[in-house]
């Protein structure tokens, strides 16, 4: 019987996206929404096979790129900023300088990159100008100079290609974050000195600095009030003499409000203890209404919350109670509501809540297998992103009535699910007794028995879900273990202590990392699950993570070498008594502590390693440096050890290009391959 042509190239097609890499990773990932302030305008970020772009959609015209960027150059968009009257567009291409002073370019550019600040009206059809280089691009209230910041100074200019940025003042330290006071003459900001840092206000009439009560404190995160009049922020202590920074310590945080003329401030709260540092990392630490409450993130609970109180500190009250971690939130127009995303109800998903600023009792907006985040409106429009099982973060918009639609849906891609495994929330324990919380990947259809992969995610400040992720780094970690469930493997990503997700205390675990180790036993767990599956063969099982992920991954390799038969390691530390300007410094590690932190490293254990591996490092990793690769790649290369390397030149930590992801996956498809089937 001779099949019809247009079966056979439906069947040949499902065949060929079910074993294809590049199906499962060809999805354009949409971020960095901005609005204009009436909402009639917004605009975005789409990444498009690694090529960059914003798009813009003005009034009820349909979406359009605003840009024309064809190139997978590893050049980041960001920052993206409407004027006050919404006619004006500016935004920054380039990723931030090393320590070096060199811009990322993982694309080899022979002319080289820089972090700069282009500008376009939105009704232009022209190119977008580059104006300055710098970033943090700020529009004054009339609209014709941005303010922005260069080298830890500010900076202001004009829109045109031939203005001079000037230097707004000169202080030392480093002076970030500008932000108008209602009236537009004074501007807000901060300087960090290093051991401590301070609340200053620079007059645009006086030229002149003032300083809100100096001490010797870290005083950040300043606010103003609704009439300028006033301002908050969060004071925590300064560094003594030999203190070092833990990157997992809790720390103690107070509140307070400032007179903004007679330059003296009051404490108005403090937490009742080690509360902030985690609490500290998000967007917005601190607000002030327009109904003047005070907003602030705190882990006093156990879970990172939102508080509001009033601007004495009166009436104090938790506006997102109940188990689940609130991550990001924005206010309505009426000051009186936030809407935030979190994990309340839905522990590896993310959704979106209402809650009044003044009594709380959240409501919630969105439900069901979406992973929705980051809200925010436009006018009084609310907007989202959302992804699922089989697409990838899209903006979205939500009505009155709840309904989520995309903005862009001719530039939506959505995979079949015949070729996406949905993946099953599983949990098992860990040796001291822990619930740890994971995704399965398998397919079932596929008959047989299956070689295991655990895989481990990196920060350790992360949770993987039940979906695309909101990063764009996890967001190709899920597409990859997609992919691999479509080949015939059992994957199971391991959610372990010291993650977020599940609450302060199982973040801040005992003895992790360079003191312990103690996730490690999280990571043995996962295998043992994957070892008692019918359909698992118990005798192959891989791991593969990348940076915490490949530390892990290294872990597994060097102390189980009965349970690990391969793995792949992507930018791992590998020896935490490394005094290096890496991961390893921030987590505060002492002298006395160096013995311990060796023996919580991979390089420990290596006359237990048997495993072949393969690593995979970009040589302008500013977050763990190349040389943890190039230590344990020569040490094993010495034992004999089955060692492939995958280097890419100019790459960072977060692979910026498509092309990127697409060889490294391939290449450890190919490795799991030969070395577990």
């Amino acid at each position: 019987m001779r099949m019809p042509v247009f079966l056979f190239l439906c069947l040949v097609a499902r065949f060929t996206s079910a074993q294809n890499l590049d199906q499962f990773l060809s999805y354009p990932i949409e971020s960095n929404f901005v609005s204009s302030a009436d909402g009639k305008n917004i605009a975005w970020v789409i990444n498009d096979h690694g090529k960059r772009n914003v798009v813009i959609k003005i009034g009820s015209e349909l979406p359009k790129l605003f840009t024309d960027y064809q190139q997978d150059d590893g050049q980041e968009i960001s920052q993206l900023a409407f004027s006050p009257n919404g006619t004006k567009l500016v935004f920054v291409r380039g990723g931030a300088a090393n320590g070096k002073g060199q811009n990322p370019n993982p694309a080899s550019l022979a002319e080289g990159t820089d972090q700069a600040i282009y500008f376009k009206d939105i009704n232009s059809k022209s190119p977008a100008s580059k104006i300055t280089q710098g970033n943090s691009p700020l529009f004054y209230p009339d609209g014709l100079k941005i303010l922005f910041a260069k080298g830890n100074q500010i900076y202001e200019t004009g829109l045109d290609i031939n203005s001079s940025p000037k230097q707004l003042f000169i202080a030392r330290g480093n002076n970030r974050h500008p932000q108008f006071s209602p009236s537009g003459n004074d501007i807000l900001f901060t300087s960090d000195r290093g051991d401590h840092s301070f609340i200053g206000i620079f007059s645009l009439v006086t030229k002149k600095i003032r300083w809100i009560a100096p001490d010797v404190t870290n005083d950040n995160f300043p606010v103003w009030s609704p009439d300028g009049k006033q301002l908050a922020f969060i004071r925590k202590a300064g560094m003594k003499i030999n203190e070092v920074r833990n990157y997992q310590a809790a720390e103690k945080f107070s509140i307070w409000v400032a007179d903004a003329d007679a330059l003296t401030a009051k404490m108005i709260w403090k937490s009742p203890a080690d509360d902030g540092g985690f609490a500290q990392s998000k967007d917005k630490p601190l607000s002030w209404t327009t109904t003047n409450r005070i907003l602030f993130y705190t882990e006093q609970t156990g879970w990172n919350h939102i508080f509001s109180m009033n601007t004495d500190g009166s009436d104090v009250k938790d506006i997102t109670p109940g188990d689940g971690e609130v991550e990001n939130f924005t206010l309505d127009a009426t000051g009186q509501n936030i809407y935030f995303d979190g994990n309340r109800e839905d522990v590896d998903r993310r959704h979106i809540w209402k809650s009044s600023v003044k009594d709380g009792n959240p409501v919630a907006i969105t439900s069901g297998e979406g992973i929705d985040m980051f809200p925010s409106f436009g006018g009084t429009a609310l907007y989202c992103f959302r992804s699922t099982i089989n697409s990838a973060r899209s903006l979205m918009k939500i009505d009155e009535a709840k309904k989520v639609s995309s903005v862009n849906p001719q530039k939506l891609t959505t995979f079949s699910k015949e070729y996406f495994v949905k993946p099953e929330n599983v949990t098992f324990q860990a040796a001291d007794g822990m619930t740890l919380h994971g995704q399965l990947f398998i397919d079932r259809k596929i008959a047989g028995k299956r070689a295991g992969i655990v895989y481990m995610h990196g920060g350790p400040h992360r949770q993987m879900l039940l979906g695309f992720h909101y990063s764009e780094y996890y967001n190709n970690a899920y597409a990859f273990n997609e992919y691999l469930a479509s080949l015939g493997y059992a994957v199971v990503s391991v959610n372990y202590r010291d993650g977020i997700g599940y609450g302060k205390e199982f973040r801040m675990a005992k003895n992790q990392g360079p003191r312990g180790a103690s996730e490690y036993q999280d990571v043995v767990a996962a295998a043992k699950f994957l070892q008692l599956m019918p359909e698992v063969d118990r005798n192959k099982i891989g791991l593969w993570g990348g940076s915490y992920g490949g530390y892990l991954t290294a872990m597994g390799l060097a102390r189980n070498p009965e349970i690990f038969k391969a793995g792949v390691d992507l930018h791992g530390v590998h020896d935490w008594s490394f005094d290096a300007n890496d991961a390893t410094n921030g987590w505060g590690i002492t002298k006395d502590e160096m013995d311990l932190a060796f023996k919580s490293s991979p390089v420990a254990d290596l006359s237990k390693w048997t495993a072949p591996v393969l690593f995979v490092h970009g040589d302008d990793d500013r977050n763990v440096v190349f040389q943890q690769s190039i230590d344990l790649v020569e040490k094993l290369r010495a034992k004999n050890i089955s060692v492939e390397v995958l280097v890419l030149p100019d790459e960072i930590h977060g692979f910026l290009r498509y092309e990127s992801w697409s060889k490294v996956f391939k290449a450890a498809q190919d490795f799991f391959d030969r070395k577990l089937k």
